[in-house]
């Protein structure tokens, strides 16, 4: 079995003083989104053993902040920032996924960004935990992660509708007791 955790950048300020997409930044309440959903991580079996990041600041941060939260109790993963997860389509996405084959973790985080991850998540997604595929469906916000089983033994088998959604995480389900 292989675990997927999919983690979209938290709230971010709405320009960058560069000007430039890839430089804006977390904003206060994205702060504490990264943290609360580092939190969560840390306080469920799902420690991921890599993690790949997109090189945009505020994926970045989110990385660093959710980390913060969680090293006091899980072990370090391996971390890879990876530019080809900036602006990526889900199938860029998968492709990064796949080339996990090579360090073959058993449990993958990526940290990147919508609309490619939301769509990779609705499209992996087969079956599953019926409210958080219900939520999934409505939209994947700002620091949402959704943790997805696939039951082959290779990164090379992740595949569209070959996924097992057990659960779907979001600040705002988690501010309202909606997820153990």
């Amino acid at each position: 079995m292989r675990r997927l955790m999919l983690l979209r950048h938290a709230k971010t300020e709405t320009d960058a003083p560069s000007g430039r997409d890839q430089d804006r930044r977390l904003d206060e309440r994205g702060h504490q989104d990264a943290a609360e959903i580092g939190d969560f991580i840390a306080g469920h079996p799902l420690a991921p053993e890599l993690v790949l990041v997109s090189t945009a600041v505020r994926a970045q941060q989110t990385w660093e902040l959710a980390w913060a939260a969680m090293q006091d109790r899980v072990a370090a993963p391996r971390v890879e920032s990876v530019p080809e997860l900036y602006a990526a389509e889900a199938m860029q996405i998968l492709h990064q996924i796949r080339l996990a084959a090579a360090p073959d973790p058993k449990v993958l985080l990526v940290v990147g960004h919508n609309p490619g991850l939301h769509e990779l998540a609705l499209a992996l997604t087969g079956k599953g935990d019926a409210d958080g595929r219900h939520e999934l469906a409505r939209n994947m916000p700002t620091a949402a992660l959704a943790v997805l089983d696939f039951a082959g033994d290779d990164w090379t088998d992740v595949s569209f509708t070959r996924g097992e959604l057990r659960m779907f995480v979001t600040p705002k389900l988690l501010k309202h007791g909606s997820v153990d």
